[in-house]
């Protein structure tokens, strides 16, 4: 994370309790920081063997890119030990910004089989859809050209890495930020805030904890001019990208590669055989080999814009 230092960083995973995610898909532990910039991820023993066979080809391909990719950005890899038990966690920057909400999300993997959120998920406040709910919603991402460019070229790269290093069954994290209902929300807020500071005002408060300490990432980005509706600073909010001008409505997307620890093993290849027989050999599963996910991942990716 350039000009983050590792005081900042520090800070944001300890300052304060971090938040824990809904239950989903994901196993195991799923924590963002307080002040929403970094993601810490419970993983398995694999996943951290998976980690060190790829972390210095993923470190060159970041380099040789110069940081311009979907990948995402690892930032510390811990082993906590609890009465004699081992609990490996991840520490990842935030895909989503820590300041501009997200309205909706999906997990895509550009395969229709099995690829509905259940209806438990669909209930939650903020449920993470899949490919199937992505055709039925008829979403459609909406940005420029040369943004759509930029994006596909990224994804290329990353693809093409990811299939040499054998790796499969990843996904694209897409986050939607709609401008709209975030300024009345805000406005909501700003309105209810008032009225508190009202019943507050003669109440007289004392200094603010940790007021001496580093404020964490979030503080360090806060520092800089003051932000209005959908924007951002494209050089912290890496993976955001502007809806395009004359959009059916003003959005900002985040989009980003998130699982990308599972490597064409034995497992896979049995878990491919089992729903090839369940399905037939030409269905659109999900565990295919690395070359036929990246091909199929890329086509349905390029699908999603408008």
């Amino acid at each position: 994370m350039s000009h983050v230092t590792d005081a900042h960083q520090q800070v944001s995973l300890a300052r304060s309790p971090p938040l824990k995610h809904e239950e989903g898909q994901c196993v195991g532990l799923l924590l963002t920081s307080y002040d929403r910039t970094l993601v810490v991820k419970e993983i398995t023993s694999e996943e951290v063997e998976e980690m060190h066979s790829i972390l210095s080809e993923y470190h060159q391909h970041i380099v040789t890119c110069h940081g311009s990719t979907l990948l995402p950005q690892f930032l510390g890899m811990y082993r906590v030990n609890v009465e004699s038990e081992d609990t490996y966690l991840l520490v990842m920057r935030n895909m989503f910004s820590h300041r501009l909400h997200v309205h909706r999300k999906y997990d895509l993997k550009g395969s229709l089989v099995s690829r509905e959120a259940s209806f438990k998920e669909k209930v939650k406040e903020l449920p993470t859809y899949k490919d199937v709910d992505f055709r039925n919603n008829m979403q459609k991402v909406y940005v420029s050209d040369e943004e759509k460019e930029k994006v596909m070229d990224k994804l290329n790269r990353d693809i093409e890495f990811l299939v040499h290093m054998r790796i499969m069954d990843y996904s694209l994290l897409l986050g939607i930020h709609d401008v709209e209902r975030a300024e009345r929300e805000e406005d909501e807020e700003m309105m209810e805030s008032s009225y508190e500071e009202e019943e507050e005002d003669e109440i007289s408060l004392g200094p603010a904890p940790y007021s001496t300490s580093p404020e964490g990432i979030a503080g360090y980005m806060n520092s800089f001019k003051p932000m209005g509706p959908g924007e951002f600073d494209p050089y912290v909010d890496v993976y955001a990208i502007q809806s395009t001008v004359g959009a059916p409505q003003r959005e900002v997307y985040f989009m980003g590669l998130i699982d990308v620890l599972t490597q064409y093993d034995t497992k896979k290849k049995a878990a491919h055989a089992a729903k090839a027989v369940k399905h037939g050999a030409g269905a659109e599963i999900s565990t295919v080999h690395p070359e036929q996910y990246g091909k199929r991942f890329r086509e349905f990716i390029t699908k999603i814009f408008a």
